[in-house]
């Protein structure tokens, strides 16, 4: 096939830290509070201001409590686990790398005896209905390396004794989160919001303070993961008094995005862009002589994180080695012509490829990119031949 003539507008399409806004520019930043404390009052009202900006938009209740903590998704998932978990029994949902990282919190990090890891392999689920909700559940909405996402929030009980613990970082803003079902929910700035990396967020719901205020861990915290003291919240965390100190020009990153977000139309409108990023990866596909999507089932099928696989027969008859050096020869060719940076799929993933397919990539970016990727296995293949 000829080479193809037109190249993305934005080539970038990673997968964390995502591609920012399409708006965005270095000017977004001038008004950040460099050299400012940021428990100075207006830098305590800019924290204040992307909590209550991710309330508004993404419909979290007033009584649920928002929180910016430090190491990102994994540092607010793993406060979580370790100021909670161990009060009942624990089931681990595990079906792709992130996930896999929980399981082996709980077992050879906490040690919780009462635990059990249900896994899956990349790709697929584990057995939904199988969950024991008497229990604590610790789950991702999306298998950011995998692909593979909940289809719904049908299978989370009303009536669970247990609390639910999310990690929800490809998920927040690209899925209608139904927030009475979750108890415990994480995500980072840089996914897809596409905003600068470090900074988390946790949200907890009465359920959880109840229990962060009622269970004292028998293991040591350290000081970034205490949310309580004398047996009380700190609420000051909730409100913009963070628990150490947050980047103030990766806040004003944070709310140039929020305020795009704002003015495209909000949370609906960062769902259509998500879905309909996916759907030019899907029609691609349906016509594809080599690709093919690693979660094959459409109904748990992320739009954010698209993993793709190889097909082709020839290819799957070449030596694991050589299959490799052809992913990876592709992924340089491509970075090389400035038509695809960064969508290599995760180390520890089948290989083949990932686009990100967040609210901040552009549909007709992805459109451009396909014929690239079609360009450059059909020389390898050619070459190999």
């Amino acid at each position: 096939m000829n080479k193809p003539s037109q190249k993305p507008n934005n080539p970038h399409f990673s997968s964390g830290p995502t591609t920012k806004h399409p708006e965005w520019s270095l000017d977004e930043l001038k008004g950040a509070l460099t050299g400012r404390s940021h428990r100075s009052a207006p830098g305590k009202l800019r924290l204040f201001d992307v909590i209550e900006r991710h309330r508004k938009l993404l419909g979290i209740p007033d009584d649920y409590k928002i929180g910016i903590v430090p190491a990102s998704d994994t540092g607010a998932v793993e406060m979580a686990m370790w100021s909670m978990l161990g009060c009942r029994g624990v089931d681990v949902l595990a079906w792709e790398n992130f996930s896999k990282d929980w399981a082996t919190d709980t077992i050879d990090h906490l040690k919780l005896d009462n635990a059990r890891v249900m896994t899956a392999p990349y790709g697929l689920l584990p057995d939904l209905d199988d969950v024991n909700w008497d229990n604590d559940v610790v789950f991702p909405w999306n298998g950011t390396t995998s692909g593979a996402r909940i289809p719904n929030h049908d299978w989370i009980a009303d009536d669970r004794k247990g609390l639910s613990i999310c990690d929800a970082t490809s998920a927040v803003f690209a899925y209608d989160i139904d927030w009475q079902k979750l108890d415990v929910t994480t995500w980072s700035w840089q996914k897809v919001l596409g905003g600068e990396a470090a900074h988390g967020m946790l949200v907890l719901s009465p359920r959880a303070v109840e229990r962060l205020e009622s269970f004292t861990p028998d293991r040591p915290l350290p000081k970034i993961f205490r949310m309580t003291k004398n047996g009380k919240l700190i609420d000051g965390i909730f409100k913009g008094v963070t628990i150490n100190t947050p980047s103030l020009l990766a806040v004003e990153d944070c709310l140039s995005v929020l305020s795009w977000v704002e003015r495209i139309g909000g949370l609906s409108a960062m769902i259509e862009r998500t879905q309909k990023n996916l759907a030019v990866v899907e029609e691609w596909v349906d016509q594809s002589e080599w690709a093919a999507f690693l979660t094959e089932d459409k109904n748990i099928r992320s739009s954010t994180s698209i993993c793709l696989k190889i097909k082709d027969p020839w290819f799957n008859s070449l030596d694991e080695e050589v299959q490799g050096k052809i992913i990876k020869s592709i992924q340089k060719t491509l970075d090389e012509e400035n038509a695809g940076k960064d969508f290599n799929a995760y180390k520890t993933a089948p290989l083949g490829f990932r686009i990100w397919g967040g609210g901040t990539v552009e549909s007709q970016d992805i459109e451009l990119l396909l014929p690239w990727l079609d360009w450059a296995y059909n020389i390898e293949k050619e070459n190999h031949n």
